[in-house]
């Protein structure tokens, strides 16, 4: 409830107070993942990746279910496999951005974190929302 110095504290004083200031998003990739044209199980895939929730080897040595010595990477590049790993880093797996990024004309540089990559991504050109919804279904689809 918010605080007002005659009437004291009321839920209005907190409804107006949440209406009329601008909170940021904790999570800004929230409102992309989701696409009317893009598969439920895609998006729910990218959610899964975004929030490290991907069984990839790092994460089940971390469950307990591999061992540690089990969690080189599958390309054999000897890194331990992580998401991030695998979809930004991997010069086997990740070489497929550089190929997206010049078919759409964009000369950004990538970030090493995957959800400011997937914003990056999205918002790379910042015109119009049909070609953000677009860079947004070819990321989704390309995931």
């Amino acid at each position: 409830m918010a605080h007002c110095p005659i009437r004291g504290y009321s839920v209005r004083g907190a409804y107006h107070l949440l209406i009329t200031n601008d909170i940021p998003i904790a999570d800004p990739t929230a409102e992309m993942i989701w696409h009317k044209k893009v598969p439920l199980k895609v998006s729910i895939f990218v959610w899964r990746l975004l929030h490290d929730r991907l069984p990839t080897k790092s994460n089940l040595v971390n469950r307990g279910v591999i061992s540690s010595e089990a969690s080189l990477c599958v390309s054999g590049c000897d890194i331990i496999e992580s998401a991030q790993h695998l979809f930004l880093s991997c010069s086997n797996f990740a070489s497929l951005w550089p190929l997206v990024r010049d078919w759409i004309g964009f000369m950004g540089m990538d970030s090493n974190v995957l959800s400011d990559h997937f914003v990056q991504f999205v918002h790379s050109t910042g015109v119009g929302k049909v070609r953000r919804s677009f860079l947004q279904l070819i990321l989704l689809l390309r995931v």
